[in-house]
């Protein structure tokens, strides 16, 4: 009987949560500079916004040389999602010496996806059209 009882609580507990995240009930606390923290991201899959996090890099990636040119790495955020974070080194900075286990604060436009999220413009925009964003590593501020 006991184990019978804890099973129905796990199920209407995983009901209650599958109709709060179909209803797009999330916490959504924002950023000091306006962006959303990577945890509210996933449930919500607010593409487009602005996001600003902090956390470790995990990997460096080779960049990415097809059209403008990107330094990509991969970031898990202070909540535990991960972020492949594409930086435009035509625009601004590279980050030179980026390695695994440092931390960062960085700040773009998300989209979601299912390993986590891609955070571009990670700079400023040369037209002022965008919302500019940056990387912050080692006291300095790339953008």
């Amino acid at each position: 009987m006991r184990r019978a009882g804890i099973g129905a609580w796990l199920v209407l507990l995983a009901a209650v949560v599958a109709v709060c995240l179909r209803a797009g009930i999330a916490p959504t606390v924002a950023a000091p500079d306006g962006g959303y923290a990577a945890r509210q991201q996933k449930p919500t899959h607010r593409n487009g916004s602005q996001l600003t996090a902090s956390g470790v890099v995990i990997r460096t990636l080779a960049d990415d040389r097809d059209g403008s040119r990107h330094q990509r790495f991969i970031v898990r955020v202070d909540g535990g999602e991960t972020l492949l974070i594409a930086h435009n080194i035509d625009l601004a900075p590279r980050l030179d010496g980026l390695t695994a286990g440092e931390r960062v604060r960085v700040s773009g436009e998300f989209a979601w996806n299912p390993r986590g999220g891609t955070l571009h413009w990670t700079h400023r925009d040369p037209q002022g059209r965008h919302v500019p964003g940056y990387i912050e590593w080692r006291g300095r501020r790339y953008q």
